[in-house]
């Protein structure tokens, strides 16, 4: 007994080691981001276990073990690939793709190996482990494509003595080395390669040294960096910086100081502009519509842009304002963006609706933009006042506020200050009466939130559900699937089954399945899947009559779609001697041996089981009739 919960408290504790670590900004972002989700969602599994008092025998803790291996080796993997060196990362970038291929595997194995019914697990978090280990087999079965054009940058930039500064420019796009910090961080985490490797790193370090030069000469001289020490300064101050064309006035092609937004979202000088609406004009000079109002939203964001770019080039700029420090991180959000959010806090407290609007409208770009920003809009205050500003009046306002709240929420921590805002409600609201991009944000956001399991269960009960099966009906194909992603998600929970069931789903997924171009089979048939594992959903699809459709995407359809088409089948025929029948008279025979011997691992389970229960009852019948 001691042993099991052993084992199951170091299992808890790397995943919640993992779930901290931060985002990934290098060419291994996708396999990061990926694993990192994929880690995060086995918590459930754990907490179920680390709960419970039954004891495991020998060989489910021996299976545990397995797994713990694996994640321990997911966990160093996404360290080192979060904290390690982006060039080495990219010239190695084969050999990483193939360690995320190996831990996959590993992981997946583990999993593969755990007997679900011997385990003391709610039916929800058996689902949820499920489904993570069907990503996991996809994923280890699909390997990413080479970056054609990283390869042929690399390969140029080492190998030409003065590579063409396009090349350049986009590798430190690509590498995210676009300022001199940057490469400083980067000089750092090639010291300590150097470090681990006892002093002898190889040739490499002296292709990486050669090639981070050549970064920073680009960097300095396309005056990308924020932070540029006095060195570089002066080695950029003498010469003629171009200014880039976003940062000129359309009016005076100056470089801006005080930039500000007008009704139709371009953005001029402030004193060009208002000259321009004190001479008494009504339309906006670069685009010549109607101005709806002549109220000027300062554009902190294009401002702090600019003071970054004069920063750099040693042009002088009104003194800086304040600074804001994630204090969990420590990483730092530009002066600019603070003084941007202190002034944006005020508007949206103490402002007039038009001043509210434009505020939210700046929190929800500010929230769009970095990590940092996030953290440092909530450490501000300003989740309780966009929460407050979702039951506006003005569609704009509340646009603005739900996207905002959507932005800010990709940051964990962020997931619990907007629900203890008591903002769930209110987002249903916007999801029910909002226009329709605030709905399909409503939709995404309550998607978001829903990540954390305990949310699922608050997010039903507020009737979400329904008015996600509106949007999944009425929305555009973006909103349609931010709809069938939330309600999927919330399906997970076992009362959140019978709340879409009873709210009369399964003729809306009927319709999207056999609308073949429409473009949301796939969601449909995900979204059959899971409900017809509740008795409810079973009996509601059956009404349906959609056999002879999922026999049509078995024979037809992708490998995902076969394999749910077969799940539903399956939940659909056991038990049910009519229906066995029907698959019979239908011709489903040949389709589900096809799919035995070639679909997913689960598809040749539910396929294999439907044959052999179709042929039992056929033998019955035989018996019956002699």
């Amino acid at each position: 007994m001691e042993e099991s919960q052993n084992v199951v408290n170091e299992l808890f504790e790397i995943v919640r080691e993992i779930s901290g670590f931060p985002e990934c900004r290098n060419t291994s972002k996708k396999l990061y981001c990926n694993l990192l989700r994929r880690v995060k969602l086995l918590s459930p599994l754990f907490e179920e276990l680390k709960d419970s008092e039954a004891g495991l025998d020998e060989e489910e803790i021996r299976v545990l073990l397995s797994l713990k291996v694996a994640l321990e080796s997911a966990k160093g993997l996404l360290r080192s690939v979060n904290e390690g060196s982006k060039l080495f990362q990219a010239l190695q970038k084969e050999n990483i793709v193939k360690q995320f291929h190996d831990v996959t595997e590993q992981i997946e194995q583990a999993l593969n190996d755990i007997s679900y019914d011997k385990l003391n697990i709610s039916e929800e978090v058996q689902e949820q482990i499920e489904l993570v280990h069907t990503q996991l087999k996809r994923a280890k079965d699909r390997m990413d494509s080479p970056d054609l054009q990283l390869y042929m940058d690399l390969y140029s930039a080492q190998n030409e003595k003065d590579p063409d500064p396009s090349i350049l420019r986009r590798l430190s796009e690509k590498l995210q080395l676009r300022t001199i910090n940057d490469l400083k961080k980067e000089s750092l985490a090639l010291h300590e390669m150097v470090l681990s490797c006892g002093g002898d790193p190889g040739d490499w370090l002296e292709q990486m040294s050669v090639l981070l030069k050549k970064l920073k000469d680009s960097v300095l001289t396309e005056n990308t960096g924020a932070d540029t020490s006095e060195n570089d300064k002066i080695f950029v101050k003498n010469r003629s910086p171009v200014i880039p064309d976003d940062f000129r006035c359309p009016i005076s092609l100056e470089l801006m100081k005080d930039p500000v937004i007008v009704s139709t979202g371009q953005t001029y000088e402030r004193t060009c502009i208002q000259k321009w609406l004190d001479a008494g004009h009504k339309t906006c000079p670069k685009t010549q519509q109607t101005l709806l109002h002549s109220a000027l939203t300062p554009n902190y964001v294009l401002k702090s842009l600019i003071s970054q770019w004069c920063e750099s080039n040693g042009i002088e700029l009104p003194k800086n304002q304040g600074s804001c420090k994630n204090k969990k991180s420590g990483s730092s959000v530009s002066d600019c963006d603070r003084a941007a959010i202190d002034a944006l806090l005020q508007k949206l407290s103490n402002g007039n609706p038009e001043e509210q609007r434009a505020a939210a409208g700046e929190f929800r770009l500010l929230a769009k933009r970095n990590a940092d920003n996030r953290v440092c809009i909530a450490e501000a205050g300003a989740i309780p006042l966009l929460v407050e500003l979702l039951s506006s009046p003005d569609p704009r306002t509340q646009e603005h506020a739900v996207t905002a709240l959507l932005n800010l929420s990709i940051n964990e921590t962020n997931k619990g200050n907007i629900v203890n805002a008591g903002a769930i409600p209110d987002i249903v609201d916007v999801l029910k009466t909002g226009s329709m991009e605030a709905r399909e944000n409503a939709a995404a956001t309550l998607f978001s939130l829903s990540v954390v399991d305990e949310y699922k269960v608050a997010i039903g009960a507020a009737g979400a559900i329904p008015a996600l099966i509106d949007l999944l009906c009425q929305g555009s194909p973006r909103g349609k699937k931010d709809a069938a992603t939330a309600i999927f998600n919330l399906s997970i929970y076992q009362g959140n089954k019978v709340r879409a069931v009873r709210a009369g789903i399964v003729v809306p997924l009927m319709r999207l399945l056999k609308d073949a171009g429409g473009g949301m089979v796939d969601e449909a048939l995900a979204i059959m899947a899971i409900l017809a594992s509740h008795h409810e959903g079973k009996v509601a699809i059956g009404h349906a009559e959609p056999i002879p459709v999922l026999i049509d995407v078995i024979r037809t359809g992708s490998p995902r779609n076969r394999e749910n088409a077969a799940a539903v089948l399956w939940s659909l025929c056991m038990g049910d001697v009519q229906r066995l029948k029907t698959l019979k008279d239908l011709g489903a025979e040949e389709a589900l041996k096809e799919l035995s011997e070639n679909g997913t691992d689960r598809a040749k389970r539910k396929a294999g089981n439907l044959l052999e229960i179709m042929n039992r009852t056929a033998e019955a019948d035989a018996g019956d009739s002699t």
